[in-house]
């Protein structure tokens, strides 16, 4: 869901690209400077943000499986709780799974 909502992002991207080339073509305005730059810059952060939020949990989704990392889960569940109501919900019932003592042994023991 996440990588999903990067797509948001990229769509703010070209709509900064657009108002850019708007402000350029419009020769006679008096604008200070272009605000389709910072239209672009906040698309980009959020993009990367996005993308690298949706990549981890990937990757911890993985680690889960497999049974290994139970600090980078842990830590992933938290992350996934700043990412709207779906992400507070798989991360709460995450770290309340995570924080069972079999669950634990379980990592433990896949050492």
């Amino acid at each position: 869901m996440t990588l999903c909502f990067s797509l948001f992002f990229m769509i703010y991207v070209g709509l900064g690209f657009f108002v850019t080339s708007a402000v350029e073509l419009n020769q006679d305005n008096d604008i200070p400077f272009n605000p389709g730059v910072f239209i672009i810059i906040i698309g980009g952060i959020g993009l990367v943000i996005t993308v690298t939020i949706g990549i981890l949990t990937i990757l911890a989704s993985n680690y889960l499986k497999a049974e290994k990392n139970y600090n980078f889960i842990f830590a992933m569940a938290v992350v996934n709780c700043l990412t709207g109501i779906l992400g507070i919900l798989l991360g709460v019932f995450t770290l309340i799974e995570l924080s069972k003592p079999n669950v634990k042994e379980l990592f433990n023991s896949s050492r």
